[in-house]
């Protein structure tokens, strides 16, 4: 069974068991084309051509249910709309320009952070109704095909390495594993991680299998070469057995905790990536385990496998190439024209060598030959003296 860190399963059937075939809050014409939106993702059917087939998980139907809310609540609210399908494309541009330009704020006061979510959402819904209409022979204009998707990068804590070992010399027993083990290994937390178990640990623990049913993308196995040596340790003080999970955490406990270690360390300023060190989490380390890496894998393929990752771009959204070095050397300042004529010389000094050998060797051969005369010459000279002196 996979665990669910968010319970994103038990909070949607505990919503759409408790809430019937009428949603709180809005009007029936909004209730019943939300709820008929919800209940197709859900099973998969009518989702946009463009789109990825089948049922849509837990966790987005989570955020399309909340999405639609709050366009039934906004629609009313500003246009007097009963029915989300009636606003016009001036209306829902309008709505985004000013949640994206503070306008329009969150109910604590606070500018959204995150209006894309609320455009796919909103895109994903009306594909649908075009689609819904389309098999009824009724044509449905695109209102949302303007609409601006575009996401700003959110900031993040940057920690170096000496920085990860600084944090992790103040941290506790098993949270010093735990960094160094996300750190290390770069996998998805907690969603990923939680789901790790002692049996997926291989090689006397120097390589991880993530598995397929508990990855976001596809497993893999992966060579763990910074945290094998505290694992094993880790492993025999707690005793855990083969089928127990490694790290069973609470998320919020680890966060508040990496929260606090990090301002303690490191004070309450903006790291590199624009996040205070105060606002350490899980998620970063993510981030920095992919700095690390990024250097020293030789291709992108693998840094993606080791990551999970299907798309090149993933690279520089979690590294914005920070801690990157500078490595050109004088060799790569060659061009080709000069290093095929360096290859040239190199080529006739060899020959010249292999010449001065073959004439060396000659030149022994003549020493030889001519020591054997000599030799000979000393015996008969000797035998000769012999002879008169008998």
């Amino acid at each position: 069974m996979k665990i669910d860190p968010y319970k994103h399963e038990e909070t949607y059937k505990k919503w759409r068991s408790e809430i019937g075939n009428v949603i709180p809050g809005l009007s029936i014409q909004n209730s019943n084309i939300i709820l008929q939106f919800i209940d197709d993702m859900e099973h998969g059917l009518n989702v946009s051509s463009t789109s990825v087939k089948g049922s849509r998980s837990y966790i987005r139907l989570n955020t399309l249910r909340s999405k639609m809310y709050f366009f039934g609540i906004k629609f009313k609210e500003r246009y007097d709309l009963e029915d989300i399908t009636k606003v016009n494309e001036i209306q829902l541009h309008k709505l985004f320009s000013e949640m994206r330009k503070g306008v329009l704020k969150r109910i604590d006061g606070k500018t959204y952070q995150s209006v894309t979510d609320y455009t796919k959402a909103f895109k994903a819904f009306w594909h649908w109704y075009q689609k819904t209409n389309r098999k009824k022979g009724i044509e449905i204009e695109d209102i949302t095909v303007d609409l601006d998707t575009s996401k700003e990068k959110p900031k993040w804590v940057y920690l170096d390495e000496d920085q990860v070992k600084e944090l992790c010399n103040k941290a506790k027993y098993e949270y010093r594993v735990l960094i160094m083990f996300l750190f290390d290994s770069g996998i998805r937390a907690p969603t990923e991680l939680m789901n790790i178990k002692v049996s997926d640990l291989r090689d006397d623990c120097k390589e991880l299998h993530i598995r397929d049913e508990v990855s976001k993308t596809f497993g893999r196995r992966i060579k763990l070469m910074i945290c094998p040596p505290l694992l094993k340790e880790y492993l025999q003080i707690k005793k855990l057995k083969s089928d127990s999970y490694l790290f069973p955490i609470c998320p919020k406990v680890v966060n508040r905790y990496l929260k606090r270690l990090a301002l303690n360390v490191f004070g309450d300023v903006e790291s590199q990536a624009g996040q205070k060190y105060s606002e350490l989490t899980m998620y970063d380390l993510r981030h920095i385990s992919c700095c690390y890496w990024l250097p020293r894998y030789k291709s992108e393929s693998a840094l993606k496998y080791r990551f999970g990752w299907k798309k090149s771009e993933k690279i520089h959204y979690y590294s914005e190439l920070l801690g990157m070095k500078d490595t050109i050397s004088e060799d790569d300042m060659l061009m080709d024209v000069t290093k095929t004529e360096i290859e040239r010389r190199l080529d006739k000094t060899e020959r010249e060598k292999d010449i001065l050998n073959e004439e060396v060797n000659d030149l022994r051969n003549q020493m030889k030959l001519i020591l054997s005369y000599v030799k000979r010459v000393n015996m008969n000279v000797e035998y000769i003296f012999d002879g008169k002196n008998d």
